[in-house]
This record gives structure tokens, C-alpha cells and sequence, in this order.
């Protein structure tokens, strides 16, 4: 039996990646998987991709609401050379521009991009979770794209994921059907079924199993985390990268029982008595129905066996190697003060409705005398607030906790004009959220939207050096680059990305701490 086990590995992993013609003329390219053979495309610059690969059962009907299930194998030969629809969501952000065709219950895909002509290459891999605060987005959207990555020797990967009620619905019912006694958290659980499937099947695209690493923004960001603290994920990568956002203080998990309440109370609220009856609804009145309800992380015993601060202040993550960071003004001073003129009147009566007797505390460590002072401290206030004190919880836990090197970043590359409007005046003050993906990833001649200098291309190809280098060993730096220091050096500094990156010492420790005083976690 282990004989044929071995066969049958050897079979899936060592078959080539197969280059052949068309009718048309245009280039394809075959592999086989554990599932079947997959044709895919040869893009011109020649990166072989494989799309819409599905990575678990549809999940419908029965399987509504469950753990992900194994792919199914198909006969003959599949066409991969079309991204799958994208999960189930509502149009929130404009900002997402999708290459799916349309929305789906059925979203359970990946997608390939892979420099490797054989399947003996063993390249480092990168497994990317998209944004979206767990309600949009797609692994189909430009700003995602794998070719470049690609093309710096990584065999670069894009997923979709169950998403809103769909893919963290906890309820009562549901824990007691659950072999595991949990409910919520499919999303999550989505994830770490491509990830299984990665180690599985990469080495057939030339990616080597023992190389990958996981990485996201936003939402992304926070799931890298909560796939580091997971037990189910131990082994299934090596590296990570999170960009904003974190599964910690504020947007931490709650309890299964307050989760089961609020999917129990929702439940009931749209007239549905049995869980038979909530699967038979239909994917869009599902949708329609939660649009302004909210599911959140549950601490379900399963995924999660405990809070993901107790995982990492415990040093019980996975003892990886991380890269992480912020952008220099996530959200504007308007996330703070509202309709509110940036005064410091507004200001500081802001901080006594929000922050009541520790207002003084919080005007200390965001100081402003002055009107002129307000737009700054209460942009970095607000964004502090929305994503950055989370994210920087989570890297300043692991990097106490655990053995590998941690490096923090800053991201302050402030976006051009747009191409349409290049008189108009951009207010914020900074990077704003998101904005480094393009860079990151390389993907700037993607997004037609802004008018793009050669300055901004030297960033992203900064950027986008740095993090590859990280994927393939750990350690973002390389030829040609300003020296990044860990943060466990004796003194601690942070790589300040812009035209003229370079590492500086640590400036704003005092308000995370102070803010870290502020969530009983």
C-alpha cells in the first residue's frame, strides 16, 4: 500500500508542466494534480497561469455552513484559464475591480501563477489572502495578480473565501451538528483548506511545499494572523507577511456563545425556524437579508482553541519568521471627528465623549496646541484606532514569543493624482488604507486610475524586492537595498518605505502602549 502511495505521489508531483498549441496558435500549458490534469495559458511575458481551480466542494446546500470538503476528481482535462466566481458579497468598495464573472455560493478557487517549466523546480511559493473586511473582494482583482511575483521566481497563489453570513455564521444548531462542537469561522476554515491543498499540489507547478508563504491585506492581514495562531495550520507554511490588520484588540474574536447569540438573534429576526429551512433559502435573499448584519470571529474551540492573544502571548503560534506593517494615514481625521471642522475645540471634545477621564492621556501622547495641529494627530488617532494598534499588537506579541526575526514597516508613499482628475486635491496626509497593494505585489501598471511616476515605480520595485527576498529566505534583504533591521536588534527600527526607504528607530511606542492599556484583551 505505501508502494502505491509513493506511485501515485511520484505520479502527481514529477509529471511536467506541459507546454502545447492551440487551434488558434495561442500557448497552453497542462499539469497534473491529485484531482486531474488542469490546462491553463502561457501569458506573453511567459508565466504559466492556472485559474478558477477549485480547491474544495462547492459549498451549497448540505455543506452550507460546514467545513470545507475535499475536491472532488474529474476525468479528462479541466480548463483552468478563467478566474471562478467570486464569494458572495454586495457591492461596497469601488476601488475592487474584479476579473470573475459574477458572484457565487459556489467560490471554493485559487489561482496559479507559476514561472517554473517543470515540476522538479521546487521555487518558493506565496499564498495571498485578499481584503475586504471579510464582506468583498476576490482573488480575481488586478491588485492581486500573481505575474509579477511570478516573475521574481515565486510561484505566486490568490484564493477565494466564504465571506459575511456565509462564512462566519455561528448559531446553536450549528455547533451541535459540528463534529467538533463549533460553529463560525468558515472563512477561516476555507483558508486552511487551500493551504492542505498547496501542500498537496504545488510541487506539480514547480512550487516547493516547504516554502510557502502566506501574506494579505486587511482582512488578509488579519487572517494570516489567525492562520498563525491556529493549531490546524502548524506546518502548512513557513514565512508570513500582513499588511493592516490583525485578528487583536479591537478586532478580536468574541466568544462562541456571543457569537452563537448573535447568529441565533438574527436567525430569528428574519422569521427562519429550523436550520433546514435557513439552507433552502437562496444565496441572494440570504445576501440581501444580511446586509447590515455583522458575524463575527468566534473563539470556537476548533480553529481557534483559545483567544488569539492567549495563543500568542503564550508563544503557542506558529514560530515563524514575519514581515509586517502599516501605512503612514490608514483612515483621516475625519474617521475621528466626524462632520467636524479639524479644530482643536473639536478635537479635544472629541476625546472627552470617546475617552472620557483618559482624554488628558490621549492628548498627551497625540498632542495638539494648535488648529494647524489637529489634521495630523487626529489622523494618526484614527488610524491608529481603526487598524494600526491591532496590527501593531500582533507583531509586538510574536515578536516576544517567538524565536525567528520580526521586521516592521512603514508605509508612506502618498498616491499621485488621479488621471482623470489631476487638478483635484487629495486631503489625506498620507498612505492611505490599501494603497501599498499595488506596490507591494507590482502591480501598479494595473490600476489605470492614478497617474503613476517614475518615482512611484521605483517604489514599488523596492517594495516588492523586499518582500520577495523575504519569501524566498526569510529575510527581506538583498543587493541594492537599505539594510532592514529585525526588531529584536538592541535597537529596534522600522523600514520606512518611500522613494528614499530606509530603517529608523522606533517613534510612537508610547501610543500603542498607551492604547494597549485601553483593551482588556
Amino acid at each position: 500500500m505505501k508502494k502505491l502511495c509513493f506511485l501515485f505521489w511520484v505520479a502527481i508531483v514529477f509529471v511536467p508542466l506541459v507546454n502545447a498549441q492551440t487551434q488558434q496558435g495561442s500557448k497552453v500549458a497542462q499539469v497534473k494534480i491529485s484531482n486531474g490534469i488542469l490546462q491553463g495559458v502561457i501569458e506573453p511575458g511567459g508565466i504559466r497561469s492556472f485559474k478558477g481551480i477549485p480547491y474544495a466542494q462547492p459549498p451549497v446546500g448540505d455543506l452550507r455552513w460546514k467545513e470545507p470538503q475535499p475536491p472532488q476528481n474529474w476525468k479528462g482535462i479541466r480548463k483552468a484559464v478563467k478566474f471562478g466566481p467570486r464569494a458572495m458579497q454586495r457591492h461596497i468598495w469601488d476601488d475592487m475591480i474584479f476579473r470573475s464573472e459574477g458572484i457565487s455560493e459556489d467560490c471554493l478557487y485559487l489561482n496559479v501563477w507559476t514561472p517554473a517549466k517543470s515540476s522538479s523546480e521546487k521555487l518558493p511559493v506565496l499564498v495571498y489572502f485578499h481584503g475586504g473586511g471579510f464582506v468583498a473582494g476576490d482573488g480575481s482583482e488586478y491588485r492581486y495578480d500573481g505575474e509579477s511575483m511570478a516573475k521574481k521566481g515565486i510561484v505566486s497563489i490568490t484564493i477565494n473565501y466564504r465571506m459575511g453570513i456565509f462564512g462566519f455564521l455561528a448559531h446553536p444548531a450549528l455547533t451541535q451538528e459540528s463534529p467538533h462542537h463549533s460553529s463560525g469561522n468558515y472563512g477561516l476554515l476555507d483558508q486552511h483548506a487551500a493551504l492542505v491543498w498547496v501542500q498537496k499540489n504545488i510541487a506539480a507547478f514547480g512550487g516547493d511545499p516547504e516554502k510557502v508563504t502566506i501574506g494579505g491585506e486587511s482582512a488578509g492581514s488579519s487572517s494570516v494572523s489567525a492562520q498563525m495562531a491556529s493549531p490546524l495550520s502548524k506546518g502548512l507554511f513557513v514565512r508570513a507577511i500582513a499588511e493592516s490588520g490583525a485578528v487583536l484588540g479591537p478586532h478580536s474574536c468574541v466568544p462562541l456563545s456571543q457569537a452563537e447569540q448573535n447568529g441565533a438573534n438574527f436567525v430569528q429576526k428574519i422569521g427562519v425556524t429550523s436550520l433546514s429551512d435557513l439552507r433552502k433559502l437562496s444565496a441572494d435573499s440570504l445576501l440581501k437579508l444580511s446586509a447590515f448584519a455583522s458575524f463575527p470571529m468566534p473563539i470556537d474551540g476548533y480553529f481557534f482553541p483559545e483567544s488569539p492573544l492567549a495563543i500568542f502571548s503564550t508563544g503557542k503560534q506558529m514560530d515563524i519568521p514575519l514581515l509586517a506593517g502599516w501605512n503612514s494615514a490608514e483612515v483621516g481625521y475625519q474617521s475621528l471627528l466626524g462632520n467636524q471642522p479639524p479644530t482643536l475645540d473639536a478635537y479635544k471634545n472629541t476625546l472627552k465623549t470617546i475617552y472620557g477621564d483618559k482624554a488628558e492621556d490621549i492628548l498627551k501622547a497625540y498632542p495638539a496646541a494648535t488648529d494647524a495641529d489637529v489634521p495630523q494627530v487626529a489622523t494618526d488617532l484614527a488610524s491608529d484606532r481603526f487598524i494600526t494598534y491591532s496590527t501593531w499588537k500582533f507583531i509586538d506579541v510574536h515578536g516576544k514569543t517567538n524565536g525567528h526575526p520580526v521586521y516592521r514597516y512603514l508605509f508612506a508613499r502618498k498616491r499621485p493624482p488621479m488621471v482623470n482628475a489631476p487638478q483635484a486635491v487629495d486631503k489625506s496626509l498620507g498612505a492611505v488604507h490599501a494603497s501599498e497593494i499595488e506596490y507591494a505585489l507590482g502591480n501598479l501598471s494595473t490600476n489605470k486610475f492614478y497617474a503613476w511616476t517614475p518615482d512611484d515605480y521605483k517604489v514599488s520595485e523596492t517594495m516588492e524586492a523586499y518582500f520577495a527576498n523575504f519569501i524566498k529566505t526569510g529575510n527581506p534583504n538583498g543587493p541594492g537595498l537599505s539594510t532592514w533591521y529585525g526588531l529584536q536588534s538592541s535597537i529596534p527600527k522600522v523600514m520606512i518605505i518611500d522613494v528614499n526607504s530606509q530603517s529608523q528607530p522606533e517613534k510612537n511606542l508610547k501610543r500603542y502602549q498607551l492604547l494597549d492599556s485601553f483593551f482588556n484583551n
